[in-house]
C-alpha cells in the first residue's frame, strides 16, 4: 500500500540518486545493478540512449559517458516513481555477469554528477523514506533475506505483507479514539451536563479491552523471536556418553572430533538443521564430571552455561551410565550406544553407529521444535516490537486504576507513541541507523 500522503515523521528522502549491485557478487550469468532516485531515468540514457517504455525490458549497448566506450549489450528498465519499491524513479541495469564487466559499469556511474554507491539497505530506507512500507515491513524484508529454513521465510513473508502492522495500526486507532475521549472529557468537565462517571466508565472500558487484546499477543512464549533465532538443543552428558558421535549422525557430516578419549570435546560446537522449515541448532558440549585440569574445567562451566539458556537439552545416558544433572533444564532423555544393549530401555534409544532410534529422534526433535516455535505464524517477530508493546501494556494498566483525568489522558498519549514506534512513525531515527546496518549492499 502506498503510504506517501500519510508521512513517517522520518524526514525527506535525500535527493541524490543511488546504484549499487542487487545481484550476488562473482563470476554468472546476469548481474543486475539497480538504481533510485531522482537522475535514475537521466542515468540510463546517458548509458543506454533513449528511455525505454517503462517497465519494460529493452537491449541497449552501454556506453562510458565519460569517453563513449562501450562497456556492455544489456537489457535495461526503467520504473517511474512513485509506484516503485523505494518511492522514487528507478532503473535497472541487466548485465553479463562477468566481474570486469560489472566492475567497470559500476565505475561509470560513479562519475556521473549526483549519482553514488548505496549502503547497506539504502534503497529500502528510501521505501520507509517515501511512505512505501513502514519499519515493521522493512524488517520482514532484511528476515526474508537472512530467512533459512521454511518456517522462517513464512514469518518474514507475513511481515512484509504487513500482518504486524495492520494489527499494531488497529490497535493504535482505538488508543487514539480513547485518547480523544478522555481530552473531551478534559474539555468539558466545566459543563454541568456532562456524565463524567459514564465518560470515564466508557473510556476503560474500551481501554481493557484493547489491554486484553494486547496482552493475549504478548503471550506467545516469544515464538517469534525464536524462530528467527532457531530452536537451540544442547547435547549433555557424560563424557564418552556420545555426544559428538551423535552430533555428526543428526547433521550427517564430522562436525565434532570424536574420540575413545574422555575429555576430548572443550568447547561447545554449533551445527544449523532445518527440520521441515523449522531452524534447529544442536550444541555439542564438554562431558560432565568433576575434574582437576583447569581448561576442561572451563569447557564444563560453559556446558553449564549452554545447557542453562539452551530450548531443550538431550540429555545422553550410555550403557551403565546414569541421566546428568541438569540443573531443572528442559530435557530429553535419550539412551545412547544402543546397538550395544540386548534389550534397550523403554524411550528414546538411538545408536548413532547403526542408525537405530535416530528417525524417531528427529521426529521428537521436530515436535518440540514445532511446539516452542510455530510455524511462522507470529505476529511479534523482533525485540524490538516486544518493548514497544509490553510499554504499551504498561500505560493502559496503569490507566485501568483510574485517577486523575489528566493522568489519565497522558497514559493514552504515551500508550500511542509506544504504539506509533513498531511502525515507525515517531522517534525511531536510530532504529534505522541499526536496522539498515545489517541489510547488503543493493537492497
Amino acid at each position: 500500500m502506498d503510504r506517501r500522503a500519510t508521512g513517517t515523521g522520518m524526514g525527506d528522502a535525500p535527493a541524490d540518486t543511488l546504484f549499487a549491485p542487487a545481484s550476488g557478487f562473482g563470476r554468472a550469468a546476469v548481474a543486475v545493478i539497480r538504481l533510485s532516485g531522482p537522475a535514475a531515468g537521466a542515468v540510463l540514457a546517458a548509458l543506454g540512449g533513449p528511455l525505454p517504455a517503462p517497465r519494460r525490458l529493452s537491449l541497449r549497448t552501454l556506453r562510458d559517458p565519460a569517453d563513449g566506450t562501450e562497456l556492455d549489450r544489456a537489457l535495461v528498465a526503467h520504473f517511474p516513481g512513485p509506484a516503485t519499491y523505494s518511492g522514487e524513479d528507478m532503473a535497472e541495469l541487466h548485465l553479463h555477469g562477468g566481474l570486469a564487466v560489472r566492475a567497470r559499469v559500476l565505475a561509470a556511474l560513479g562519475r556521473i554528477p549526483g549519482c553514488r554507491a548505496a549502503g547497506p539497505g539504502e534503497f529500502t530506507r528510501r521505501a520507509v523514506l517515501n511512505g512505501r512500507m513502514d519499519l515493521a515491513e522493512a524488517e520482514g524484508v532484511a528476515d526474508l533475506i537472512d530467512a533459512e529454513t521454511e518456517g522462517q521465510r513464512r514469518q518474514a513473508l507475513r511481515q512484509l505483507d504487513g500482518a504486524l502492522s495492520r494489527q499494531v495500526a488497529a490497535w493504535r486507532d482505538e488508543a487514539i479514539d480513547c485518547l480523544a475521549g478522555a481530552e473531551a472529557a478534559l474539555d468539558f468537565a466545566d459543563e454541568g451536563d456532562v456524565d463524567e462517571a459514564g465518560l470515564e466508565a466508557a473510556l476503560l472500558g474500551r481501554a481493557q479491552t484493547l489491554r486484553d487484546a494486547l496482552a493475549a499477543a504478548l503471550a506467545d512464549g516469544r515464538r517469534g523471536e525464536r524462530l528467527r533465532e532457531g530452536f537451540w538443543v544442547v547435547l549433555a552428558g557424560a563424557p564418552n556418553a556420545g555426544k559428538s558421535t551423535l552430533l555428526n549422525a543428526l547433521a550427517r557430516r564430522e562436525a565434532a572430533i570424536v574420540s575413545e578419549i574422555p575429555g576430548t570435546t572443550r568447547d561447545a560446537i554449533e551445527v544449523r538443521l532445518d527440520l521441515d522449515g523449522l531452524p534447529v541448532v544442536l550444541v555439542d558440549t564438554a562431558g560432565l564430571r568433576e575434574t582437576e585440569d583447569a581448561v576442561e574445567a572451563e569447557g564444563i562451566r560453559r556446558s553449564r552455561a549452554r545447557i542453562a539458556q539452551a530450548d531443550l537439552v538431550l540429555a545422553l545416558v550410555p550403557p551403565g551410565g546414569t541421566a546428568p544433572d541438569l540443573g531443572g533444564a528442559p530435557a530429553l532423555p535419550v539412551w545412547t550406544k544402543a546397538d550395544l544393549l540386548a534389550h534397550p530401555p523403554p524411550g528414546l534409544a538411538v545408536s548413532a553407529r547403526t542408525g537405530l532410534g535416530l528417525p524417531a529422534l528427529l521426529d521428537a526433535l521436530r515436535e518440540r521444535a514445532e511446539a516452542g516455535l510455530g510455524q511462522g505464524d507470529a505476529l511479534i517477530t523482533r525485540a524490538r516490537h516486544r518493548d514497544a508493546l509490553e510499554r504499551c501494556l504498561g500505560h493502559l494498566d496503569r490507566l485501568s486504576g483510574g485517577g486523575p483525568p489528566e493522568l489519565m489522558a497522558e497514559d493514552l498519549r504515551l500508550a500511542v507513541r509506544a504504539l506509533g514506534e513498531v511502525g515507525g512513525h515517531v522517534g525511531v531515527e536510530d532504529v534505522l541507523d541499526r536496522l539498515f546496518a545489517g541489510f547488503c549492499i543493493g537492497k
